[in-house]
């Protein structure tokens, strides 16, 4: 991983902002509510007219100056949103374009909040291949667009943004080991179940989400995926110095260093000042511990994401 990257609406929406919003359509919430439940404080939420691809973009060039790489260098571009601005051309090629770059492989992953865990083990995976060497990896969100306003339950926890790395061809590996899961069996607990048919909207366009059942199993599945990765490297818990799980929850992030008995200081944890940004949250994080000169060269970082599907994952890296 020669490069990060990060990008946020200009808007960040306070809690208190979004309750005085939410009280002007009869739903009631406070700052202690959204705090005692979720640990979240604020989101950074999308202009009308600003688009995954937009916060993707500034993401990816970010991570490219990062690197010290131009966008022609890059041969595979691999974006991870359940937010795209349109049917197709996927998110991936609309940014590709947008960066000047011309004939790299180019496709969206669709994970949920899981997506940029599966989209960084496709890249790195197509790397040892062999048949490509620089890949630009994204995730990018714009959450705001699915959400019901009128459901305190699912609103006041989500936000936009997008985060981004440059994985690059390398004789020692940076990736240590990855490992992808999914149960297609629990797809209702959190889903959006709309589509477009005909010309019009079918079905549920809404975020819908049952907060106990995903609660109970992304805390289970957090902990065997860390665990399973580490095996495979051959490495123990105490060797981990950087957690960097999906940003739900801050009784999630919790309960998952909890149980896998690691110090709460080795925890990155931003979703009070993000909220949950979905395929968006690990690089955002990732990014922010690398710039402010936490997570630093040669250390082990473990990277997670749990999120609809229902959908899970692990990669562990050295930075």
């Amino acid at each position: 991983m020669t490069g990060t990257g990060s990008a946020l609406p200009a808007r960040a929406v306070s809690n208190d902002e979004l309750a005085a919003q939410l009280a002007s359509r009869g739903i009631e919430t406070s700052d202690e509510w959204i705090v005692s439940r979720t640990g979240i404080r604020q989101r950074y939420l999308a202009a009308p007219g600003q688009g995954t691809a937009d916060l993707a973009e500034a993401a990816a060039r970010a991570a490219l100056a990062a690197a010290g790489r131009s966008a022609d260098e890059v041969d595979l571009i691999v974006l991870a949103t359940s937010t795209a601005d349109q049917m197709f051309p996927s998110t991936a090629c609309l940014v590709q374009a947008r960066l000047g770059n011309a004939g790299a492989a180019a496709f969206d992953v669709q994970a949920v909040c899981s997506g940029f865990v599966y989209a960084m083990t496709v890249a790195d995976a197509l790397i040892r291949s062999g048949t490509h060497r620089c890949a630009l990896v994204i995730g990018a969100e714009v959450f705001s667009r699915i959400l019901d306003w009128n459901d305190r339950t699912t609103c006041v926890l989500f936000g936009d943004g997008a985060g981004a790395v440059v994985l690059e061809a390398a004789r020692e590996p940076g990736v240590l080991a990855a490992r992808l899961h999914a149960d297609g069996r629990q797809a209702g607990i959190l889903c959006t179940a709309g589509r477009v048919e005909g010309g019009a909207v079918v079905g549920d366009p809404f975020l819908r989400m049952d907060g106990q059942a995903v609660f109970k199993l992304a805390v289970s599945v957090l902990e065997s995926s860390a665990r399973e990765v580490l095996a495979d490297a051959g490495m123990t818990v105490d060797q981990v110095d950087w957690l960097i799980p999906h940003q739900a929850n801050a009784r999630i992030l919790a309960a998952t260093v909890r149980k896998l008995g690691l110090p709460d200081e080795r925890l990155v944890a931003t979703v009070d000042c993000h909220g949950n940004t979905s395929a968006a949250s690990v690089p955002l994080a990732l990014d922010l511990a690398v710039r402010d000169g936490r997570i630093r060269p040669g250390q082990h970082v473990v990277l997670q994401g749990v999120g609809g599907g229902f959908t899970w994952g692990s990669v562990l890296l050295r930075m």
